[in-house]
């Protein structure tokens, strides 16, 4: 059975992923045909065809690698200048080559070119696909943070500690000579909710034990629910070395006061916007990583060979992806835990495939951003100046600079598909 939940984890990333170009590569035709432009292919995937079905003008279809995916757009850069007959470089020879690809597309689709259109055109169509996936991003967030809801420690008790026992003390055990807690002194029974500390109203157990942590060899009183009747307790909190997590979210150890409970823990729906605010949160920290990537990717050669722990923060393959999604499932945690992790992990996806493609290089949609707006500077400058209209920017001119931008990103996924089959990140400790 855990091998079947290993394979469906499995599966079902794979699908996410695939959803996830599949409207990544719509967020580009969507506009790009409202705009009239001619869209001549969209597919799913590289490599040979499997299948394909013409619809209009656009021929739809998957490839036999859903590693990815593409649309053509006509025009996506002038037409190129004449040919002057000299013999060519390699450079030259796939310069010409990409210009006479991109020729067939302006000959298919006569003015209704991507470069004829109006800069923001341009750029409202290359940014729909991140667009999109940013959209999914929120929408996964979202079912994650206010439908299924953030595991938080809750006001009711669990569990009342009968003892005080040393802090990272292996004893699991009360000792006869063993202080009583002061929780158990005062009477605090599993299932009783705290509503207020020391007059302070609280809804939560950080809220509970942060005035607690205050009040170390002080008398306060604890208003409590029992049995849905209003009781105060009086507690005494004695000062004692205790591990919490503070208001910055680090665990800290100190020597603060403490009373010995532990709380429910329950799943608590998050408001609307929490999806929203949780995908430009993921964006900051993915944005971060493609900053560092040179240093990430050095680290992770290096822990490759030596067989160093991986940083569970750094960049990971769609096999990396996978293996995760797979384990998760395959865990004996209750079913809405193990979907929560697969809706996070898929929103997570997005927002990398997002933050990847709007890096300023060609041939991802951040160069053809930049080419656009370079164009519509050169422009907009020409008309303050009261110069002729420039002729847009032959972005063929930068296929050299793009086959190393290809080449460094092959090279950059075998060597985390490596990785992550010969030393996988460990999420779970083992």
């Amino acid at each position: 059975m855990t091998v079947v939940l290993f394979v469906v984890g499995i599966l079902a990333m794979l699908i996410g992923l695939a959803v996830s170009i599949a409207l990544h590569e719509l967020g580009h035709i969507l506009p790009a045909k409202a705009f009239g432009v001619r869209v001549g292919q969209y597919m799913i995937g590289f490599g040979p065809t499997l299948w394909s079905k013409q619809v209009g003008e656009t021929e739809y279809g998957f490839k036999a690698l859903p590693l990815g995916g593409f649309i053509s757009i006509a025009g996506m850069y002038p037409p190129s200048p004449a040919a002057d007959g000299r013999r060519r470089r390699v450079w030259s020879t796939l310069v010409q080559d990409a210009r006479e690809q991109n020729d067939e597309t302006i000959a298919e689709a006569g003015d209704r070119t991507l470069y004829r259109q109006a800069t923001w055109k341009r750029v409202v169509v290359m940014l729909g696909g991140p667009f999109m996936n940013f959209v999914l991003a929120i929408v996964a967030f979202s079912v994650l943070l206010s439908g299924i809801g953030v595991q938080q420690a809750t006001a009711t008790v669990a569990e009342v500690s009968e003892c005080v026992l040393p802090a990272g003390s292996a004893q699991t055990e009360c000792a006869d000579d063993d202080p009583a807690t002061p929780a158990a002194e005062a009477g605090l029974r599993p299932g009783d909710t705290i509503t207020a500390v020391d007059g302070s109203t609280v809804s939560s157990f950080a809220e509970a034990s942060a005035l607690i942590r205050e009040r170390p060899d002080e008398t306060i009183d604890v208003d409590i629910i029992r049995d849905r009747e209003a009781r105060t307790l009086r507690v005494t909190p004695i000062l004692a070395e205790n591990e919490y997590v503070d208001s910055d979210g680090e665990v800290v150890t100190d020597d603060v006061g403490f009373v010995g409970f532990s709380p429910v823990f329950e799943r608590v729906r998050q408001p609307a916007w929490a999806g929203a605010q949780e995908a430009v949160r993921n964006t900051g920290a993915v944005a971060e990583i493609v900053v560092q990537l040179p240093v990430k990717l050095y680290d992770i050669a290096v822990d490759l060979v030596t067989g160093g722990e991986r940083d569970p923060d750094g960049p990971i393959s769609v096999v990396g992806v996978g293996r995760i999604a797979g384990e998760v499932a395959a865990t004996e945690a209750p079913i809405v835990d193990r979907v929560a992790v697969l809706v996070n992990i898929f929103g997570a996806l997005n927002i990398a495939l997002m933050v990847f493609n709007l890096i300023p290089l060609l041939p991802l949609d951040g160069g053809h951003i930049v080419i656009a707006l370079w164009d519509g500077l050169k422009r907009l400058f020409a008309r303050l100046t009261g110069r002729p209209a420039p002729k847009p920017a032959d972005a063929t001119r930068l296929v050299p600079i793009t086959l190393v931008v290809v080449v460094l990103m092959i090279a950059m996924a075998a060597l985390l598909f490596a990785a992550d089959i010969f030393n996988p990140v460990d999420l779970f400790g083992r």
